[in-house]
């Protein structure tokens, strides 16, 4: 939804906006034949240019009702993550008129704007197993070394919570006016998003291709409209009353969200820390434990956070099952989260005015912050026979989001997400249609771009994979079944890690990214 410089200068303005919200049962649309030709004369055009990217599309590709795929692999690599721009800070939500205040906020270097704090998301139907948070041991950013109580310890060690996320909701990922960018040959392509239509079989994705010119790789932009997950399926509380008229802002103490920052990691590519990597984060299903995580999801006003009709629910404590609120943390429980259910894992540590701004009444707490920084995931994501794509069915995912935008709002009005103006997401694990068998990731930011290469989806039995985030590269990693997670990440480990990804293999796939 952000507005980035085509990258080979090539624009198109193919319909009409009209920025109009979508009822979640809604069919969505499909590309139809004007926007295939003008795909077709981008993938003519860019043709001759050479190119960045270096998938394995060249291998074969097949168009998926407006999905690209190319190849299965176990390791995909993102290049050249080096972000300089500005997204707009949310300052002020007011409940009464709807209308929210924003200001420039510049970023630059390495992984920014996603070293920033991060949340993590989890949509059904799926299986978490294990989750883990690992940075340098040196990393000052660390937000476990925040001076506050665990939630857990505050509260109690309660028993489990999961937080859900819906496409057709989703307008805070994909919206009309967004800048949709496909890779062609290399070379990337942009035109404005003037359609609407949700993350489906039909148009989850724009790919730019014909059938004699496919896609090297392409973005999985997708059409959705209307950020209302709940105001469109309302999901207020039985005994709903509004304890403030007005979210106002509730400020960082010390924060101006005008400056700018600049990196705070090296932006060496290939190497790792050159010590080890703590692991400051860990959550294991079986053992019913958790440690400093919270769980969290969308259901404001049953028992923690708030509802409005306004903005509609809040964040909240996840209940057990991960599929209603709770009153105080809960541990998730080895479970299945149904489709469309998310589940948002952050730290434990709750925002105490140092969390800049946040909607009044929100569960709001830090997220993970750092330019080096790793995530590891053992899941599952079983199909349950859901064919509904208009709410999701049967199309898990995971994804991070920069914090602050389930900190205000995550679904709802564009000018009330710092996700329009560019301040980060990064799908890891997507299925675009209800019952694929195939996950495809992409990064939404002021730099733009989507791997068509696909990691297949574990249907049955768990996939244990690493995302390690480390200079100005984005490594998605699938390991071994018997990969045992070890307390700290070895530097030699994490090296290897990084200097094999910047190897193009049969089952390794490089993208880069172009500002």
């Amino acid at each position: 939804m952000s507005s980035p410089s085509p990258r080979v200068g090539l624009e198109f303005h193919p319909f009409t906006s009209a920025h109009l919200l979508r009822s979640p049962k809604q069919s969505p649309l499909t590309l139809n034949n004007t926007m295939k030709n003008i795909i077709a004369a981008s993938a003519f055009l860019a043709a001759s240019i050479s190119g960045a990217a270096a998938d394995l599309c060249s291998k074969g590709s097949v168009d998926d009702n407006g999905n690209w795929y190319c190849q299965a692999v176990d390791a995909i690599t993102y290049t050249g993550m080096l972000g300089k721009g500005s997204y707009n800070k949310i300052s002020a939500m007011d409940s009464n008129s709807g209308s929210c205040s924003s200001s420039p906020y510049g970023y630059s270097g390495s992984m920014s704007p996603l070293d920033e704090e991060v949340s993590l998301h989890f949509r059904g139907p799926l299986k978490l197993k294990q989750f883990a948070f690992f940075s340098p041991s040196t990393d000052s950013s660390d937000s476990s070394k925040k001076a506050k109580r665990s939630a857990m310890h505050r509260h109690g060690h309660a028993h489990k919570h999961t937080h859900k996320h819906k496409r057709d909701e989703d307008v805070e990922k994909r919206g009309l006016g967004d800048w949709v960018t496909a890779i062609i040959d290399g070379q990337t392509v942009s035109w404005m998003n003037e359609w609407s239509g949700a993350a489906s079989t039909a148009a989850s994705s724009v790919a730019a291709a014909t059938t004699s010119a496919a896609p090297a790789a392409a973005s999985t932009e997708s059409a959705s409209v209307g950020f209302l997950p709940k105001l469109l399926k309302v999901n207020a509380p039985a005994a709903y009353s509004s304890s403030a008229s007005s979210s106002s802002a509730v400020v960082a103490k010390a924060s101006s969200s005008s400056s700018s920052k600049s990196a705070s990691a090296s932006s060496t590519a290939s190497s790792g820390s050159s010590g080890s990597w703590g692991r400051k984060a860990y959550y294991n299903s079986q053992a019913g434990s958790a440690d400093n995580v919270v769980f969290l999801n969308h259901n404001g006003g049953s028992g923690s956070g708030v509802f409005d009709y306004t903005f509609g629910n809040s964040l909240s404590y996840a209940n057990s099952k991960g599929d209603a609120g709770a009153s105080s943390p809960q541990v998730l429980a080895d479970t299945q989260l149904g489709s469309n259910e998310e589940v948002i894992i952050m730290s434990d540590k709750e925002c105490d005015g140092d969390c800049g701004y946040y909607r009044d009444g929100n569960v709001a707490y830090h997220g993970f912050a750092g330019a080096q920084k790793a995530f590891f995931f053992e899941f599952e994501m079983p199909l349950d026979g859901n064919t509904d794509a208009a709410t999701n069915g049967d199309m898990p995912a995971i994804w991070m989001l920069n914090a602050q935008i389930p900190r205000t709002l995550q679904y709802g009005k564009a000018e009330c997400s710092c996700w329009t103006t560019g301040c980060g997401e990064f799908d890891i694990f997507e299925v675009l249609a209800p019952g694929d068998l195939r996950c495809k990731s992409t990064l939404h930011s002021n730099i733009k771009g989507g791997n068509s290469d696909y990691f297949k989806r574990p249907t049955s039995g768990s996939m244990k994979a690493m995302v390690l985030m480390n200079g100005e590269n984005i490594h998605i990693k699938v390991l071994d079944s018997d990969y045992e997670l070890p307390t700290n990440l070895d530097a030699s480990w994490v090296s290897d890690l990084c200097e094999s990804g910047l190897v193009q293999s049969t089952l390794n796939s490089l993208f880069a990214l172009v500002a």
